[in-house]
C-alpha cells in the first residue's frame, strides 16, 4: 500500500488582519481537548479548536471569546501570549488550528514539539521579541504581512522582522509538500540508487 503526502498548498506570502488571545502557556490539550483526537485527518477539528474556552459547560457558544466573533473571519494569523504550544504532542494541534483558517502563529516563544508538528503541516510558527509581542497583543485586528520567501514579517508601521526557520521547512513550504512528499519528489534518484547499488541487503 503506498503512503501518502499530506494535502498542502505552496505558501509564499500571508497577508492577514491578526486575531489576538493574550494567554500565556497555552497548551496543547487547551489548544484541542484531548477528547476529540479519534481522527486521523485535519477534516472538521477546527469546531474543537479551544473547545472549552469556545463553549460554556452547557454546550452554547460563550460570546465573550474571540473566536466566536464574526469579526475574525478571514483573519489568517494568530498572536498568543508567551509559551504556545507547549505540554504533550499531538498533531491535533495544528491540524485544528490549520482546519479553522489560521496560517501562522505569532509568540514570544513557540514549544519545540508544537512548532516541528505545525511546519510538518504547513503552519508557519513565528517567534517574535517580547517587545513585538507586546506590540501585536496591545493591537489586535492590525494587518500584517508574512514573507515566506525571506522569512520576514511586516507590521503596518513598516517595521520589519526576521524569523527563524530551518531551511528544511522552507523549503518544503515553499513547495507545498511535507517530509513523504519530498521523499516522492525525489524517486526516480531512489529507483536508480536500489537498481544500481553495488550491495544487496
Amino acid at each position: 500500500r503506498l503512503l501518502k503526502s499530506l494535502s498542502m498548498k505552496a505558501i509564499t506570502k500571508i497577508v492577514s488582519k491578526t486575531v489576538v488571545l493574550n494567554i500565556s502557556d497555552i497548551d496543547t490539550d487547551q489548544i484541542i481537548p484531548a477528547r476529540f483526537l479519534t481522527t486521523t485527518t485535519l477534516d472538521g477539528l477546527g469546531k474543537y479548536l479551544f473547545h472549552d474556552w469556545r463553549y460554556n459547560s452547557d454546550g452554547t457558544v460563550n460570546p465573550e471569546f474571540i473566536l466566536n466573533d464574526d469579526k475574525i473571519t478571514n483573519c489568517h494569523i494568530l498572536v498568543a501570549g508567551h509559551n504556545f504550544g507547549c505540554g504533550s504532542s499531538r498533531e491535533h494541534a495544528p491540524w485544528a488550528l490549520k482546519d479553522f483558517g489560521f496560517q501562522a502563529i505569532i509568540s514570544s516563544r513557540i514549544a519545540d514539539i508544537f512548532r516541528s508538528n505545525a511546519l510538518k503541516n504547513g503552519l508557519i510558527p513565528i517567534e517574535v521579541n517580547d517587545e513585538i509581542l507586546n506590540k501585536l497583543l496591545a493591537n489586535p485586528g492590525i494587518n500584517l504581512s508574512i514573507d515566506i520567501k525571506t522569512s520576514m514579517l511586516y507590521l503596518p508601521d513598516k517595521q520589519s522582522v526576521k524569523y527563524e526557520i530551518d531551511q528544511f521547512s522552507h523549503h518544503c513550504l515553499l513547495e507545498g509538500i511535507d517530509e513523504l512528499g519530498f521523499i516522492q519528489s525525489h524517486i526516480e534518484n531512489i529507483k536508480d540508487y536500489e537498481e544500481n547499488r553495488p550491495w544487496k541487503p
